[in-house]
């Protein structure tokens, strides 16, 4: 991850609406499109379609960019190893008070047991760290053990795009700007094949889409959709 993206996920803006549980905190590109960030359900116990990402969970996961620590303090409720990562201090704190474990760190440094994680989270759109997702998928592959799962919520429209955004609190607070990327499930699909992933399943549930992928010729544990999930293909 580059310091400009690190810097601006570490910036008062956000710390104070993780603090505060709530928004409006928005994502804003240079071309004046905007984004909500929601806040408010990070801050929250996983939701319907969060829980269809958990349920497929195997193992030991790793949680990119794990934000307040929804995922992983449910995981450590239910003793699973996890852990996440993220680039803000306000976010490590927070999943640590949640009784999850955290490390300050971003996806790019040296992490621990690199090569062993069964699982890796890539939740809210965090497939658009450092705005490559090619290059944040192969990351990825060298962080899983061999036939692991990378679970990765997509884009909720059919984007394929890479852009400076930054930070926006609606009353005239920003942050750095920094690379980030929007993809949708089609342009995942095609940009995890071409790291060497495949698509084991996909799915919708509350129109957020996710994939479930594990990298080619490698085997691992059959994969079923639970009985919450609305499979789309």
């Amino acid at each position: 991850m580059t310091t400009a993206t690190t810097t601006a996920w570490s910036t008062d803006l956000y710390t104070l609406a993780l603090r505060a549980g709530r928004g409006p905190l928005f994502l804003r590109a240079a071309n004046g499109d905007r984004l909500r960030l929601d806040v408010e359900r990070w801050c929250q116990r996983p939701d319907a379609a969060d829980r269809t990402v958990l349920e497929r969970c195997v193992g030991s996961v790793l949680d990119i960019g794990c934000g307040p620590g929804r995922m992983v303090a449910a995981l450590a409720r239910r003793a699973s190893p996890a852990l996440g990562i993220d680039t803000a201090r306000a976010a490590v704190q927070r999943t640590r008070a949640r009784g999850g474990a955290a490390l300050l760190r971003s996806v790019f440094d040296a992490l621990p047991d690199e090569g062993g994680w069964d699982s890796v989270l890539l939740m809210d759109g965090n497939v658009g760290i450092g705005g490559d997702p090619l290059a944040l998928l192969h990351r990825v592959g060298q962080l899983i053990t061999p036939g692991g799962l990378l679970l990765v919520e997509a884009a909720q429209s059919e984007v394929d795009e890479r852009f400076d955004a930054w930070l926006d609190d609606d009353q005239g607070g920003t942050s750095p700007a920094f690379p980030w990327a929007r993809v949708g499930v089609d342009a995942l699909r095609g940009q995890a094949e071409a790291a060497g992933w495949t698509t084991v399943a996909r799915w919708s549930t509350h129109a957020r889409p996710f994939l479930a992928l594990r990298r080619d010729g490698l085997a691992g544990p059959a994969l079923a959709a639970p009985p919450t999930a609305r499979a789309s293909g």
